[in-house]
């Protein structure tokens, strides 16, 4: 059928990296806050950066791939 690894790989980044939802760097009052449901602009580039990276490495030199069918 087709290639699922790079959908799954983007999909779970996208969930765990959201900021505000698991983790926030930078925090409003600190440099790390956990679970504040907020967000701002710079934590907003930041989780967008991680991501980037994070999606580099593990699609392109890890190579994730998931075939069903």
């Amino acid at each position: 059928m087709g290639d699922w690894g790079p959908v799954f790989v983007a999909v779970v980044l996208f969930i765990l990296l959201t900021p505000g939802l698991l983790v926030q760097i930078p925090g409003r009052s600190r440099v790390v806050e956990f679970s504040s449901f907020n967000t701002s602009g710079p934590s907003i580039l930041v989780h967008s950066l991680i991501f980037f990276t994070l999606i580099s490495i593990l699609l392109l030199a890890a190579g994730a791939h998931v075939y069903i069918g």
